[in-house]
């Protein structure tokens, strides 16, 4: 019978992370979660991602050392009922020690017309600890164009750019067309398409270990800003927590909760897949089949399609995201 249930419902799926070096970052990513990572400024945990600049391996069970666009190619019953040629998110833990480029991103018809095919970059951000003080930036205050281009040409970024304070558990949505930056101090998970397009406005005049600036993208931004939008003055969340779990967001491509366990938690799994990052604290998680694996703050796994619900058990956070209701 057990045989039987393990055929019907496949394990857990859980991920190797890869890292991304950045100017920006810094080496919070093993201080806090003890993650191995190179040595230098360490920026970006990618913790769930089949992109092709950090495609996840299998770590452990039936497709170990598979990558995950490989499962999305070639096992795609593990995400029945989910269409497109790549798996559609991207799950990211964001060490910023120094700030990021102040940035924007294309939508899906940009991209599509612009980066070879690519998917826009719609995303969000929790944030999982900030240093006292700190802020992000979300949004920009130019109304047209032609304003716009002239505040960049003339480095009004005070007047330009929108800054909210921020700490730990606030959340903030970041549409294609948001000017934003992340800014040093910040330690965040992202949740985002699967998408590495980013055109940079501003990045402070940083000089890169070799003595070259990194490119900006200043008319590709002016193409894609949204003038319409209206910034934010505070990323605090304000949704109501059920039974230990916050929807965070919901929209065209991804919904996003944050879960709360204390003690037992069982969470539905109904959706083409599910991804979970343990960001706080410790436990174990285990599929419809019965399997147990332990489970710790930097853990990242997804629950395929027909997994069964998820036991989860321990004293942890967790931020978890799967395609829409209505996808």
């Amino acid at each position: 019978m057990a045989d039987t249930i393990a055929a019907t419902n496949p394990d857990l799926i859980f991920l190797r992370p890869v890292f991304h070096e950045k100017i920006w970052g810094g080496r919070e990513l093993a201080d806090r979660f003890g993650y191995d990572i190179p040595d230098g400024p360490v920026g970006e945990c990618w913790g769930i991602s089949a992109h092709p600049n950090g495609d996840c391996l299998v770590d452990g069970g039936e497709f170990e050392g598979s990558y995950l666009s490989d499962l999305w190619r070639d096992h795609h019953e593990l995400f029945a009922g989910a269409e497109g040629d790549r798996f559609p998110l991207l799950i990211k833990i964001l060490d910023a020690r120094d700030n990021l480029s102040v940035q924007v991103h294309p939508d899906d018809a940009y991209a599509a017309e612009h980066e070879n095919g690519s998917l826009g970059k719609r995303e969000c951000w929790y944030v999982i600890d900030a240093k006292p003080g700190t802020q992000i930036i979300v949004g920009q205050r130019a109304k047209s164009r032609e304003e716009l281009a002239a505040m960049i040409a003339d480095g009004r970024w005070d007047d330009m750019l929108n800054k909210v304070p921020i700490k730990a558990g606030d959340f903030f949505r970041i549409e294609p067309g948001t000017m934003h930056a992340i800014m040093g101090g910040t330690l965040i998970l992202e949740t985002q398409q699967s998408s590495d397009v980013t055109y940079r406005v501003y990045d402070f005049d940083r000089v890169q270990p070799d003595g070259t600036k990194r490119p900006l993208h200043i008319q590709q931004s002016l193409d894609v800003v949204d003038y319409d939008q209206i910034p934010p003055t505070s990323g605090e969340v304000t949704a109501p927590e059920a039974d230990g779990v916050t929807e965070l967001m919901s929209c065209p491509n991804f919904d996003v909760e944050r879960v709360r366990v204390s003690g037992e938690k069982t969470l539905a799994q109904p959706w083409p897949f599910l991804c979970l990052s343990v960001i706080e604290g410790e436990g174990s998680a285990r599929d419809g089949a019965g399997v147990e694996h332990a489970v710790k703050a930097g853990s990242h796994f997804l629950a395929p399609a027909g997994s069964g619900d998820v036991a989860l058990s321990g004293e942890m956070m967790l931020i978890c995201s799967h395609l829409p209701s209505n996808s």
